[in-house]
Parts: structure tokens; sequence; C-alpha cells
């Protein structure tokens, strides 16, 4: 059946075919939208047990539908002829507008949901601060609203050579006046990005200050001696100092219990008695096994090492401590004698013996 002629001539009309063109889109944003609540939002349920697929997709949904809408919309408003001034270029500006801005809160919110669900399982494993976190969040949503703002006054031709220049102007201002901040802050991106270490672990900071890492801050780094003294050390610094992690690269530690015999002792029995202390303690860990070695013949004593594992840095002190108190026991039942320095006088003659036998009367 033919179209009459009005309807013919209706459908020739820019006008009418412009909004052919967006009701086809309508439609096909529609058929997106069903596709993506009806099985997309199915397959990610069924097939995986995580609750981030969903909400990615609950969150992209909406601008995914919305941009297949407006790129109808920009494609009819630019097909020939033209439209008249202002709407040639108001109207495809304006459709791209809201796109960027649809993305950009997108965007925003993924960023937002993707970090809050790392965000403790980061804080948790030690690997970063809490608060460093959140800050390098906030950075990356101020950059993502900064590139949108650009962005949208390009779409809008809006000359941004001023703007650039203040920027610049204002960024080393900014700079000045917070050197000492920045330089904190990118030493803790540093720390971050180096893994040099994380929380939990125990550090030596210049061959000095030795504790566990208790924070890594925005401004500085927190660590607890055994002292149960709290130390904070400005990041900017202890980005640039030497640092020896006893946890890393695996959290056992090797401890060094030096202990001397004297000379005479069965050297057989010494190292076997060692060894059975260091396997009675419950501390010391199996795999690898203690070790004992002869370290050197000293002026009073044959030199010895005991060498083991326990399973943290933690246990270093208390765990030489007990090996101490239970090498001390098991030599004194082996008969195993612990020497001490001691220097032998040998007095060849006394003074007063020695005038009287020089005098004519003795």
């Amino acid at each position: 059946m033919e179209l009459s002629p009005f309807l013919q001539d209706l459908s020739r009309q820019p006008i009418i075919q412009r909004l052919l063109i967006i009701a086809a889109y309508a439609l096909l944003a529609k058929a997106v939208d069903i596709f993506v609540n009806r099985i997309l939002k199915r397959l990610a349920a069924a097939y995986t047990t995580s609750e981030l697929d969903d909400k990615v997709i609950s969150i992209l949904h909406t601008p995914i539908v919305f941009s297949v809408f407006f790129f109808g919309v920009f494609h009819a408003v630019t097909m020939e002829p033209v439209l008249a001034q202002p709407w040639e270029k108001f109207v495809p500006a304006l459709a791209q507008s809201v796109a960027l801005i649809v993305w950009t809160l997108a965007a925003l919110r993924l960023f937002m949901v993707v970090g809050e669900h790392y965000l403790k399982s980061i804080a948790g494993r030690g690997k970063i601060g809490a608060d460093l976190f959140l800050l390098l969040k906030n950075v990356v949503r101020v950059i993502v609203i900064v590139s949108a703002l650009i962005w949208l006054l390009s779409i809008w031709n809006v000359n941004l050579a001023p703007l650039f220049a203040s920027a610049g102007i204002a960024g080393i201002a900014v700079a000045l006046a917070a050197k000492d901040s920045l330089a904190n802050f990118f030493g803790g991106i540093s720390i971050f990005a180096d893994k040099t270490f994380k929380v939990g672990d125990y550090i030596i900071i210049d061959d000095a200050q030795r504790g566990e890492v208790v924070e890594i801050g925005v401004r500085s780094t927190r660590i607890m001696t055994r002292d149960d003294v709290l130390i904070t050390i400005p990041n900017s610094i202890l980005a640039n100092s030497k640092i020896i992690n006893e946890s890393a690269p695996i959290p056992r530690f090797r401890i060094r219990v030096p202990v001397g015999v004297a000379y005479g002792s069965d050297l057989e029995q010494v190292e076997a008695v060692l060894l059975a202390v260091a396997a009675e303690n419950p501390a010391v860990v199996k795999d690898p096994e203690a070790r004992v070695r002869l370290r050197g013949f000293g002026s009073s004593s044959v030199d010895f090492e005991l060498l083991c594992w326990v399973a943290e840095p933690r246990f270093k002190g208390l765990e030489i401590h007990n090996l101490l108190k239970g090498i001390y026991a098991a030599f004194a039942a082996h008969a195993i004698a612990i020497p001490f320095p001691q220097q032998d006088v040998h007095i060849k003659e006394l003074p007063e013996r020695a005038e009287k036998e020089r005098s004519p009367g003795g």
C-alpha cells in the first residue's frame, strides 16, 4: 500500500527525517537497555561470585544507553541540510556536553566503587595506609573532573590559553608554598610504588632506628620501636634513607646466638647440644633447620655461633633470650664449661726480697 502524497511529502521534510533517526536510535537504546537488564546482569550473577561486576554493570548501564540515544541526536542534527544558525553548533555541542557529563559522573562512581572494593584488602595486607589511599582517590577524582571541564570548554570552543597561563602561574605559586608537603606526598608515593616496606614490616633506618611500621601516611610514616616509642618520620626523608627490611622478601628471620666454650671441650658434643636446644624451642622454625658454626679460637674460649630462624622479626629478642637460657642449662647438664675472661699474673721476684738479698746483712 503506497503512502499518500501528503505522507510522502511529509517524509521528505528534514525535520521528520531527523525525528525518524532519533526514534530509531531511541529504539536501539531501549534494546541495549533490555540486553543489559535481562541478559548481561543475569550472566554476571550466574558466572561470577563477586559483587563488583554487578555494581560495574549497574554504573555503566545508564551511560551506555544514553550514549546510544545522544549519538542518534548528534547524527540527526549533523545530517544535510544543516540546521540554521545558531542551532547548527548549539545542538551538537549540547548533545556532546550532556554525554560528557553523564560519562564523567559514571567514571567518578566507578572509581569510587572499585576503590572501596579494594581498599579493605589493600589496607588489610598492609600495602598502603588507608589515608594515603583515600588521598590518591581524591587526586584521581580531581584529575577526572578537571579533564572533563577542559574537554567541555573545548566542545564549546572556549579559548583555553588564558586558563592554562593562569593555571601555570597558580601551580608555580602553590609548588613554592607547599614544596615540603609535596615532597612528603611524592615520597609516600615512591614508597608505595617501590614497595620498600609495608605496614607490619620490621625495618632499620640508616642502621640506627629499628621498629615495626604501623602506618604509612600522607606526609609521614610511623614506626613503633621495641621500647614502645612511636617515631614519626617525614616521607621525603624516609624515601632518601637506607632502609633494611627485616621482613622482606619473606617474614622468616634468622637469629644468631654466639656461644663460647672452654678449651678442651668435646666440640662434637657442643654442636649436638646446641642443635638440641634449638630443636626443643617451639618458636624456632624447622625449615630451614638450625645449624652451628665454629667461628674461631678466642683468647679464653672456642667460639661457636648457633644460627636458626624464627617466624617473624618481632620474636628476635625474646627467642635469643630463651635460647641463651636453654643453652646455659644444657651446658650445665652436660658439664660443658663456659669460660670467662681471666688473666694469669706471674711474679718473678718480690721487690722486698730482692732488696734484702742485695743488702750486706742479707
